[in-house]
Formats: structure tokens, sequence, C-alpha cells
């Protein structure tokens, strides 16, 4: 909770402005050098306003990682389409993962301080959490979808497969666009995951082109 929530609509601007500030900072600096006077000061607010709104830099960050989580987690297609007409299930994972990385890759930088505070901050970690549960909620449902159309394999344990899968995401995602552990291609990496997502859930690519 804010330390004052805004009563008018310029409360909410200047708050606003502040969230988008804090952001700001974060990703220049990081959690641990960023100051609460360079985050007023970009939000052109007075070092005082700041405890209007906020109780410390902690809390700030916390709205900013929650609001990431929230856009890297929402859903691909915003109408809930389970599956446009003739698409297969194997570019409908593609294009769940591309849409996927796209979002980290916008804003990989604080990804990555948002990884790092995750580690000891229980209220992020829990935001980060969150935003796994949801992906792996809306596999689970697609996995169960296509085996009950026998389109993917019934051996698979859909909650197991979504909780794994998306862990290799997640996690490939930090290595490469956050901690710089090797360079890919953008478009050669979407296809390779995408690749070993059908061939763990049984579903046949072989007659597909590549998007390569």
């Amino acid at each position: 909770m804010a330390a004052s929530a805004p009563r008018s609509r310029k409360g909410e601007q200047t708050r606003a402005k502040l969230v988008k500030a804090a952001k700001e900072v974060f990703e220049r600096d990081g959690f641990l050098n960023a100051r609460i006077v360079d985050i007023a000061t970009r939000a052109k607010v007075s070092y005082g306003a700041f405890y209007h709104y906020f109780d410390s830099k902690e809390q700030i960050f916390r709205e900013v990682a929650e609001a990431q989580e929230d856009r890297l987690s929402a859903p691909p297609d915003p109408n809930g389409q389970p599956r446009p007409p003739g698409i297969t299930p194997h570019e409908q994972i593609r294009r769940a993962n591309q849409r996927y990385l796209e979002r980290y890759r916008s804003e990989a930088r604080l990804m990555g301080v948002i990884e790092q505070v995750s580690r000891y901050d229980a209220y992020v970690n829990a935001a980060r959490m969150g935003s796994m549960r949801q992906f792996a909620a809306r596999s689970e449902r697609m996995i169960r979808r296509l085996q009950s159309q026998g389109e993917a394999d019934r051996r698979v344990d859909p909650a197991i497969a979504s909780d794994a899968l998306g862990s290799m995401m997640g996690r490939f995602a930090e290595l490469w666009l956050t901690q710089g552990y090797r360079e890919y291609d953008f478009d050669e990496a979407v296809e390779q995951l995408s690749l070993l997502w059908a061939n763990a859930l049984g579903i046949d690519t072989r007659k597909e082109k590549s998007h390569r």
C-alpha cells in the first residue's frame, strides 16, 4: 500500500510519474544503486513529495516489478481465442513463445533487476512466481485441449509438462536476454524452443514448413 493514496486526478498523475521515473532509474542504475532523490528528480517532483505516495525505494520497486510481471504474463491473444482457425498446434506454440520472448526482450534491463531482487525480496519473488503460474496455467489448458483432440501425447502429464517447459522458457530468457550467457538469432531461438515444446508434447511437426 502507498504511504498516501492519491485522492485527485493530479495526485494520480504524480504517482504515475513517479512509477515511470522509478522504472527508468532502476533500469539505468539497478536496484542497489538507485536513489530516491534521482527518482524524484526524474519525475520532476520534490524529494518530500515522493514520501507522500511511497514509503520507500523497496515499495515503489515492488510496484514497478508487479506491473512488469503483469505485462509479461498477459495472454498472447487479448480476445482469449484458444487457437485461430487453420493454425497448427506447433504454430500456436511458436506464436506464444515469440510473444513471450518479445515482451521479455523489450524490458530486458528491468527484467534483469527483477530477477536479482526476487532472490531476496519475498514480495518481488511472489510476483515473479505469479507470472510463471499464469504462463503455466495457460500452457496446461492448451496441453489438455491438444490431448483431448488427439494432437498431443496423452502419456504426458499436463501440469508437470507446463511447469517444466515454462521453467525452460523463463530460465532461457534470463540467461540469454539479461545475463548475456550466449548470443542467439531471435527467430532461430523461437524456432528451436518451439520445436522442443512440440517434441516434448508428442506433436508431429514433420510435415510443417520451417519459419526460418
